[in-house]
């Protein structure tokens, strides 16, 4: 038997060579470390999104300017349209309609309803609104816009409210209908 001193000796010696040989032992690779390169790293740039052209608007016509039920209510009375330029004053405005509504092949009367909206520039709009007014036409600020409104000394028909033929001028834009109520009917340009 070994004097325990050479016990402690040979532990020691054991426990070396335990721990030399588990070192040396074959280890698992390292895993693969990234490297740093000078040159860039190629990425994939998101796609580009491809611009979805505006529609392009639609012209107004007699049937779009007004309600899809007001169009129908009026065909089922033996109504039908009639489009014309819209004129303000002596200046016919581009882009713009005049709808007659009434019963064009009975008898002449005062029956119709008009409806009008046309695209306008605001020094345009400011030049029309003076003339309208210099002409006796009433002016009332709201905050859907400007009306214009004929004097009621010269008004054929008039609402509920008594207003008569009426101008709306918006921003970029006029409408006219023969009285102030009519001009909740124009649904024109849709949004």
């Amino acid at each position: 038997m070994f004097p325990p001193r050479h016990r402690l000796g040979a532990a020691v010696v054991l426990l070396l060579a335990a721990t030399l040989a588990t070192g040396c032992a074959a280890a698992a690779p390292p895993a693969a470390q990234p490297t740093e390169s000078s040159a860039p790293t190629p990425t994939t740039a998101p796609p580009e999104a491809t611009p979805t052209p505006e529609p392009a608007a639609a012209e107004p016509t007699c049937e779009t300017l007004i309600g899809e039920d007001i169009v129908a209510d009026f065909e089922s009375i033996g109504w039908t349209s009639q489009a014309q330029p819209f004129y303000l004053g002596e200046a016919e405005l581009d882009g713009g309609i005049d709808c007659r509504w009434a019963d064009f092949g009975g008898p002449a009367g005062d029956h119709l309803q008009i409806f009008a909206w046309a695209p306008i520039a605001a020094d345009a709009a400011a030049d029309a609104q003076s003339d309208l007014v210099s002409q006796g036409w009433l002016r009332e600020e709201s905050p859907e816009g400007v009306y214009i409104t004929e004097a009621k000394e010269t008004t054929i028909a008039v609402d509920s409210e008594g207003y008569g033929m009426t101008y709306l001028f918006g921003d970029g834009w006029v409408k006219l209908a023969d009285t102030k109520q009519g001009l909740l009917l124009i649904e024109w340009p849709a949004s």
